[in-house]
């Protein structure tokens, strides 16, 4: 007796149609970046030779380009070393400060009732849209006034006034996904509310708060035109982008600037695959409502 297969199982063809697709994906997706590492380990002369031949021999494996990439100019190098660490220091901070400013602000966005509150929400996600270029200004002449131009506080400063709003608004979802009767139960127990946010809420949300974290930390990771903005002048003080921008010269040789790209990338690989689980979690829990 033969089974009848399921209306909902996928014809053979569709199965081999979305390996296929996924293939393709995959390929177009990590097909450069692993072009691109595997030309970092050979010599430039040998990139110069024959380009197209991708796959080094092991007598040709040379990591000088990352050493070039990363030591001090003291050293020989282009300093990236330095600059990735200016860029950790910036965007851990802004991680810090943003989340905890933004937990606060979204919990009260979520549960608070109050007059003028789906304005007060819009003018958050407003602020957001606003490109960069328009408040350059505002904020350097803010900075300039408490003396924080050419510094990594006053760009920390910047990262934090730029990532709230957006980290406000995406924590905001998680909140509203939460069933209000767990709250009600802490607080029928005799919990205050910061205990309450502490000990039953952040819980909870756990997932969506990580996610959101690792979202702000791209976006002070990777932002290079407020960095210009304030620490064109002090060359010590330059983050990751600004130091990744100054190896796209001609004079650099091209297996140096793969692997300065390759370098600064390293951390955020390792962020996303220590807090992969989370972030699966908390992209999944934003979309419920």
């Amino acid at each position: 007796m033969t089974r009848r297969r399921s209306p909902l199982a996928p014809r053979p063809a569709a199965q081999v149609g979305r390996f296929v697709l996924i293939a393709v994906a995959l390929v177009i997706a990590i097909g450069p970046v692993l072009y691109g590492f595997l030309l970092s380990l050979r010599p430039y002369s040998a990139v110069v030779q024959n380009p197209l031949d991708v796959w080094p021999a092991l007598g040709e494996l040379d990591f000088s380009g990352y050493t070039s990439a990363m030591l001090d100019e003291s050293q020989g190098g282009f300093g990236l070393g330095r600059f990735v660490l200016n860029s950790l220091l910036v965007a851990l901070g802004t991680v810090v400060l943003s989340i905890v400013v933004s937990i606060l602000g979204a919990y009260a966005a979520a549960r608070l009732r109050y007059r003028g509150r789906g304005m007060v929400n819009g003018i958050i996600l407003g602020i957001y849209l606003f490109p960069g270029i328009v408040l350059s200004v505002p904020l350097f002449v803010l900075l300039a006034r408490a003396g924080l131009t050419g510094s990594l506080v006053g760009l920390f400063f910047v990262y934090v006034a730029a990532t709230v709003p957006v980290a406000i608004y995406m924590m905001r979802n998680y909140f509203l996904a939460l069933p209000e009767s767990v709250e009600e139960a802490a607080i029928i127990d005799g919990a205050s509310l910061p205990r309450m946010l502490r000990s039953v809420v952040l819980p909870i949300a756990l997932p969506g708060v990580v996610a959101t974290a690792i979202y702000v930390f791209m976006i002070a990771w990777n932002e290079y035109f407020y960095a210009l903005l304030f620490l064109v002048q002090d060359r010590s003080l330059w983050t990751a982008p600004l130091g990744i921008a100054q190896l796209a010269d001609f004079n650099v040789p091209v297996t140096v600037l793969l692997a300065g790209s390759i370098a600064i990338t390293i951390p955020v690989i390792l962020l996303f695959f220590l807090a992969q689980r989370y972030l699966v979690d908390g992209l999944t829990a934003g979309a419920e409502k």
